[in-house]
C-alpha cells in the first residue's frame, strides 16, 4: 500500500504545472504512424500471448460469421499487456531506474505492475477508492507500490501526476501515451494475419487508445476493412468527442462497462482515430448484460461488460447491414468480479425474457397456491422464488398476493406464461418483460 511520504504527496494541493503531460497535450496532440505499430509487434512479442482469433458459435445466432478475437486470455487478462509492455520497454535507461507511475481503476494498473516486474522496472499505482479490492491486491501481488486516492479516476490521475513531478518518475497514460496506443495496434496486425477477407472489425471504445491502434493497423493493410467503435450509452464519451471534432469532457455514469468509463479521451488516440473510424454505436447497458451472458452459454467466455461491447452492438441490432458478411469482435478484457458477474447474467436472464418476476391475487383457500404451482408446472415453467402476503391486502380477507421470480425458456414461453396468467386470474401485475424480441440463444 502507499507508504506516508506518497500519500502526502497525492493529497497535497493541485498545481497544474505539475499535472500537465506532455506526451498527451491539446496544442500538440501525436498522429500515430503505421511503422509504431509494427515496431511495438517486433518488441513485445517475446513477453506478450499471441491470442487466438476462432469462428464463434454466435455466427448461427446473428447471420453474420463472427470472429473472436480472445484477448482477455492474456496473463493479466486484458490487452492493456500490449501497451504497458512496449511503454516499459521503450524508456530510456535511466528512467527504467527511476520508475514509471499511472493512475488506473484496474487493467492497466495490473498490466503495468505484471510487466514492470518482469522487466525489473519499480511501478507505483495510483488506484480511487472505487477501484475493486481483487485488483488491487493483484497490483500488490506484482510487487507494485500502491496508492489509494481519490473518488475517481480524476482525482487518482492528479494525484499520480503530482507524484510524477516529485519524484522524478514516468508517467504513463493507459489510453493515450503514444507508445500505448501503437502496443494496443499490434492486437489488429494479428486479426488480419488471422481471419482472411475480413469486413469489419468492432472495437469497444474508452480513452480511445485501443481502436486508435487497431484502425491503423488495419486501415493500413486493409483500407477496404471497416471499423466500427462501440461505447455504453452510459460514458459516449468518444460520441461526444466526434461531434465537437476534439475530445471533450462528458457525463458518465455507472455502467456494467467500468472498462469504457473515461470520461474525455485521449488527444493522441483522438486524432489518430478519428479518420479512420467508419461507424460509432452506442449500446444500452441491458444489452451488454446479455452479451456477457450470450457468451458465457454459448462460448464458455467469461468477459468483462468492455469486452462484451461489440457483441451488444450486435445483438441490439446496431449492424444490420453487415448481415452475411464477416465480421471481427474483440474480447478485450476479461477481469470481471465475480459479484458483479453475477448480477450481470441475472440482468441478462430478464432481459432475455427468461427471467420473470410478477405478482398475482389467488384465493386464500386450501389449494390456491398449489393450483398456481400446477399451471406453472404445466407450462413448464420453473419457480425460482415464491413467497406471499395476507397482511397488505385490504379488499378481500380470502385472497393472498403471491410474488413469484421463475424461469422460463425464451421470450415466446414469457409471453404464454403471461397469457395463461391472465386468462386465470383477475389480479395479476409483471416487473418488466422487455417488449422487443431477442435473438434465440
Amino acid at each position: 500500500m502507499a507508504t506516508e511520504e506518497h500519500a502526502a504527496a497525492a493529497a497535497a494541493p493541485d498545481n497544474v504545472a505539475d499535472e500537465f503531460d506532455p506526451l498527451c497535450s491539446e496544442e500538440t496532440p501525436h498522429q500515430l504512424h503505421f511503422e509504431e505499430v509494427t515496431s511495438a509487434a517486433f518488441k513485445i512479442k517475446s513477453g506478450v500471448m499471441y491470442t487466438p482469433c476462432v469462428k464463434s458459435h454466435l455466427s448461427q445466432v446473428t447471420g453474420m460469421e463472427i470472429y473472436l478475437k480472445k484477448d482477455f486470455l492474456q496473463y493479466t487478462g486484458s490487452f492493456k499487456e500490449r501497451g504497458a509492455r512496449y511503454a516499459l520497454l521503450m524508456l530510456p535507461e535511466d528512467q527504467k531506474k527511476r520508475g514509471v507511475i499511472s493512475a488506473s481503476l484496474g487493467n492497466h494498473a495490473l498490466a503495468l505492475c505484471y510487466h514492470g516486474k518482469d522487466l525489473k522496472i519499480p511501478v507505483t499505482v495510483v488506484m480511487p477508492s472505487v477501484a475493486p479490492l481483487m485488483k488491487i491486491q493483484a497490483c500488490q501481488q506484482h510487487g507494485a507500490t500502491v496508492i489509494i486516492h481519490g473518488e475517481d479516476m480524476g482525482e487518482a490521475k492528479k494525484a499520480a501526476m503530482r507524484l510524477a513531478h516529485e519524484k522524478d518518475l514516468t508517467y504513463i497514460n493507459g489510453y493515450d501515451h503514444p507508445h500505448i496506443i501503437a502496443g494496443q495496434g499490434t492486437v489488429g496486425l494479428e486479426i488480419v494475419e488471422q481471419v482472411s477477407k475480413i469486413d469489419a472489425v468492432v472495437v469497444p471504445v474508452g480513452g480511445g487508445g485501443l481502436i486508435a491502434g487497431v484502425a491503423l493497423a488495419v486501415k493500413s493493410m486493409f483500407p477496404d476493412i471497416k471499423i466500427i467503435g462501440v461505447e455504453s450509452e452510459k460514458c459516449a464519451s468518444f460520441s461526444s468527442a466526434l461531434k465537437s471534432k476534439k475530445p471533450v469532457y462528458t457525463p458518465i455514469q455507472s455502467t456494467l462497462a467500468d472498462g469504457l468509463a473515461v470520461p474525455k479521451v485521449g488527444y493522441n488516440a483522438f486524432v489518430t482515430a478519428a479518420p479512420l473510424i467508419d461507424k460509432m454505436v452506442v449500446v444500452k447497458e441491458e444489452w451488454i448484460a446479455v452479451a456477457i451472458l450470450r457468451l458465457v452459454e454459448l462460448e464458455k467466455c467469461v468477459v468483462e461488460g468492455a469486452g462484451a461491447a461489440g457483441l451488444a452492438a450486435i445483438l441490439a441490432g446496431h449492424l444490420p447491414e453487415y448481415k452475411g458478411k464477416r465480421i471481427v469482435l474483440l474480447l478485450c478484457g476479461g477481469n470481471i468480479d465475480t459479484t458483479i458477474l453475477g448480477r450481470c447474467l441475472e440482468r441478462g436472464l430478464a432481459a432475455d425474457g427468461r427471467l420473470v418476476k410478477f405478482s398475482v391475487t389467488v384465493t386464500d383457500r386450501p389449494g390456491g397456491i398449489a393450483e398456481l404451482c400446477r399451471i406453472m408446472a404445466k407450462l413448464g415453467v420453473s419457480i425460482k422464488d415464491i413467497m406471499h402476503e395476507r397482511a397488505w391486502i385490504k379488499s378481500d380477507i380470502f385472497s393472498v398476493v403471491v410474488k413469484v421470480v421463475c424461469e422460463t425458456r425464451d421470450m415466446q414461453h414469457a409471453s404464454q406464461l403471461r397469457e395463461t396468467l391472465y386468462k386465470n386470474y383477475e389480479k395479476v401485475v409483471f416487473g418488466d418483460i422487455p417488449t422487443a424480441g431477442l435473438p434465440e440463444p
